[in-house]
């Protein structure tokens, strides 16, 4: 199996970078590491260094650093951008806290590269014999917000925004990375929409079926991930707004099919 080219935001991560974990999964046959240093303000982009050059050249992760705070999705996109250019067949993004653990991450790589679909998204499903650890105001206001994604998107998607997803490079993904997204907050659910209805009219969108959630067995909130209520309420403004976009997409796409 090839190695996944994973993206790894990072923002002011030096008091909480688990060298460890992350040693495990650069280590591995299965991942390559990119962090993306988002302009942070604190010591994690020597952080990154160090832990970086502590590999042989030939198997050290990447570092893409940028000059100023450009947000989660803005460092998702160039990081995954990069890591297509690279030749990478198959790449994601995952969080920096470690939220979705390491073990559950390669899990979801091996299911990507033997599956045909061409996105997996992992889940945070709480079900009997899982652990998924979430505050209780954090699941029913996540509840809410998933609700509404799913109507924005018009498919049947569980959890949009669980930092642990994976794609194949394809011509729909690279169109879907060519622009910024709109939204700091929905980025995710942004990029799902592109995939459904590219921007480009001449790149052909994922049906539904190429999507897969996969239930995590393992799942923890971490300290200091949380949104503030400010962010909730701009994450729910960002979602009316992706919802009209997509549907103008939407609407001229069966518009012109039908010509």
């Amino acid at each position: 199996m090839s190695k996944a080219a994973i993206v790894i935001p990072c923002y002011n991560e030096t008091r909480r970078f688990d060298a460890d974990q992350f040693r495990k999964l650069a280590s591995g046959p299965h991942a390559t590491l990119f962090f993306v240093n988002d302009g942070s303000t604190d010591d994690t982009e020597s952080t990154l260094r160090r832990f970086i050059a502590s590999f042989p050249l030939a198997t050290a992760p990447a570092l893409l650093s940028l000059p100023a705070n450009r947000g989660k999705g803005e460092a998702v996109r160039l990081g995954l951008q990069a890591a297509c250019q690279k030749g990478f067949s198959l790449v994601g993004y995952y969080d920096a806290d470690l939220a979705t653990p390491p073990e559950e991450l390669l899990r979801l790589i091996e299911l990507a590269a033997a599956g045909p679909q061409s996105v997996i998204m992992g889940s945070r499903v709480k079900l009997l014999g899982s652990n998924i650890q979430r505050t209780f105001v954090r699941h029913v206001t996540g509840r809410f917000f998933a609700t509404a994604a799913s109507w924005v998107l018009k498919m049947p998607v569980y959890d949009t925004q669980c930092g642990a997803k994976l794609f194949h490079c394809s011509p729909t993904l690279e169109a879907a990375l060519k622009e910024p997204f709109s939204s700091r907050w929905c980025f995710d659910v942004e990029l799902i929409g592109r995939l459904l209805f590219p921007l480009e009219s001449g790149i052909a969108g994922l049906s539904q079926k190429e999507f897969l959630e996969i239930p995590l067995k393992t799942w923890r909130g971490i300290a200091g991930s949380h949104l503030n209520p400010g962010s909730m309420l701009a994450a729910a403004l960002d979602l009316i707004k992706i919802g009209i976009a997509l549907n103008r997409r939407r609407t001229h796409r069966h518009a012109y099919s039908n010509e």
